[in-house]
């Protein structure tokens, strides 16, 4: 089964969840612990593990600030 890493350009992120309310997996959410150098809440993965690489989330994202490393996990 394919699986990935999401990187995400923190600095960069304006927060408009668009990822968080299209990932299939339920593992984006808005740190609401920081705020990056431009005064927006950046998205966080809450659970890298669970992510399956449909890069939907890169897709979606309006400032292409994030990328999706993919692999297939052997085991």
């Amino acid at each position: 089964m394919a699986k990935g890493r999401i990187l995400i350009a923190e600095d960069k992120c304006k927060g408009c969840n668009l990822c968080v309310y299209q990932c299939p997996v339920n593992i984006l959410k808005l740190d609401t612990t920081k705020t990056n150098k431009k005064g927006y809440t950046p998205v966080m993965v809450t659970d890298p593990d669970k992510c399956i690489a449909c890069t939907f989330c890169a897709m979606i994202c309006p400032d292409s600030v994030i990328t999706v490393e993919r692999f297939v996990k052997e085991g």
